[in-house]
């Protein structure tokens, strides 16, 4: 992966080398400790010629400003101060990070006029850097830039090293900026995660890959089992196996229990589909675009990212992550359309689309989370239906569920991560159509409101247990670029849960 940049927090100075990043409110107004980084006011001369103005993420610089030993003079707009909100101090992290360029040796003077940003906006500025600054580029050995050599000699030429940035954030309590970072990294850490799994082809991550990555959480304190095939055929779960007999690759269960609450305090749970590739089965999917299908695991590595978020935090609360991994492969041994399943639940299952499996992972993995573990409420993830896009777009993601204080909760940590969510209706009508005349249900309803049936179907696995389902099919991966991701696997997820999990369940 692209070198990582360290963060420190230090007294507010100015510094004599490297790059220096000062902030700017709208008009273009900046803080004293900013002005004192620039007391030939080479900022100031700059600011009409390149047309800034404090605009929120915009930027001007100054290259090697005269008089000093500085690469760099670098203001970026903060826009109007009394707006800034969480969200926006990550996105001017977001914004320094992607002015970086090769720079090794960076301050950032945390000042304002009228504002001196308090330890929280200090983290969240730091976290910012650090979710712009990631790239997936693990398998990639080439120079990505002409460096002037034919076109013969420049595809043996390796990838340059690059030593990563230095950034030291200069504020009015470095101490207390220290601590807040702390568990924002923690959380970014767990976002950075997830989007490795989901950014990972499939060859390299299969079910038991996956698992063993799972695995390495205990390292942090989480206590992790790993359910095999054996095991998963012995409590039943002929809906998840179902999904994983056409590949080669055995199929896996992961459980996850962080325990930093109160002995006797029920879990929360989080459960994921994590089909590690979707070939869609015998109901077979276009070639074209099929590719993408290495992120049909998105809402496990949401889940284990959260389970990474909570334990390096260590956060005050119990909590149990549950994810079914498969790979839905064909050959001859393969579901068919028209097998019949019986779920762990019990409930039969007519499939007739096998491309319809994220849900039969599910049905196992939330029914055996509901029995095994009795939580205070279930809420699962997955990149679930295409239908989900066509009503909701890439900027937010489906909520269902059958529990309104629920629903809220999340739709408000939905608003104050910005990994936005929009509920969407459940109800007897949509359940009808997925009566089978052969078994209990089947996997597919009609034409219409496919994400819902999806939901519909799932309901029935998590009896009277509070439960919300969350279709992150258009956010996970391939979602739009914003200041702080221009990764294919977003990591969508990770801050939205733990914000749930920090506001309401713990204690």
């Amino acid at each position: 992966m692209t070198s990582r940049p360290t963060i420190a927090f230090a007294k507010f100075a100015a510094p004599k080398k490297g790059s220096i990043f000062v902030l700017a409110a709208e008009g273009g107004i900046l803080g004293e400790a900013a002005k004192a980084c620039d007391p030939a006011g080479a900022l100031a001369r700059a600011f009409p010629v390149a047309d800034f103005s404090g605009k929120f993420a915009s930027s001007a610089e100054v290259l090697a400003p005269e008089g000093t030993s500085l690469d760099r003079l670098v203001a970026i707009g903060a826009g109007k101060v009394a707006s800034l909100d969480d969200y926006a101090w990550l996105r001017l992290g977001g914004a320094i990070a992607a002015s970086l360029r090769k720079a090794t040796e960076v301050a950032v003077i945390l000042d304002l006029p009228e504002l001196q940003p308090d330890a929280r906006q200090a983290a969240n500025l730091a976290a910012g850097i650090l979710l712009r600054s990631y790239a997936f580029d693990k398998y990639k050995t080439r120079k990505d830039k002409d460096d002037g050599q034919s076109e013969g000699n420049k595809s043996e030429v390796k990838k340059a090293e690059r030593k990563p940035a230095k950034v030291t954030i200069h504020c009015a309590d470095p101490a207390a900026a220290k601590k807040a970072f702390a568990n924002e990294e923690a959380v970014i850490d767990g976002v950075l995660l997830a989007r490795d799994l989901v950014n990972e082809p499939a060859n390299a991550l299969g079910p038991v890959e996956f698992a063993d990555r799972v695995k390495q959480l205990e390292a942090l304190g989480v206590e992790v089992e790993i359910l095999a095939e054996k095991e998963m055929r012995k409590l039943g779960m002929g809906s998840l196996l179902g999904v994983a007999q056409g590949s080669p690759r055995g199929a896996r269960m992961a459980v996850m229990q962080w325990k930093g609450g109160k002995p006797k305090d029920a879990p929360v749970a989080f459960i994921g589909k994590g089909v590690t590739f979707d070939t869609g089965g015998n109901s077979m999917k276009p070639a074209s675009g099929m590719e993408d299908m290495k992120g049909d695991m998105g809402g496990a590595a949401a889940v284990t990212g959260l389970m990474h978020a909570l334990a390096a935090r260590k956060a005050k609360a119990n909590v149990v992550g549950v994810i079914g991994l498969v790979e839905n492969a064909v050959d001859g041994h393969a579901q068919r359309p028209g097998d019949i399943v019986t779920s762990m639940s019990g409930q039969t299952i007519e499939v007739l689309n096998t491309d319809a499996e994220g849900r039969l992972v599910l049905a196992d993995a939330l029914w055996y989370a509901n029995d095994r573990f009795k939580p205070k409420f279930m809420v699962n993830l997955a990149t679930l239906t295409g239908a989900i896009m066509v009503a909701l777009g890439q900027h937010y993601a489906g909520l269902f569920s059958n529990n309104d204080e629920l629903a809220g909760r999340l739709f408000n940590a939905g608003q104050a991560s910005q990994e936005r969510l929009w509920r969407m209706p459940l109800g007897p009508e949509y359940d009808k159509l997925i009566e089978s005349k052969n078994a209990d249900m089947k996997n597919i309803g009609g034409r219409y409101g496919g994400a819902i049936i999806a939901a519909q179907f799932l309901q029935r696995f998590v009896k009277d247990t509070p439960w919300a389902h969350l279709d992150i099919a258009g956010t996970a991966m391939g979602a739009p670029s914003s200041e702080i991701n221009q990764s294919w696997g977003s990591g969508f997820g990770v801050r939205l849960l733990d914000r749930l999990v920090r506001d309401h369940y713990e204690g």
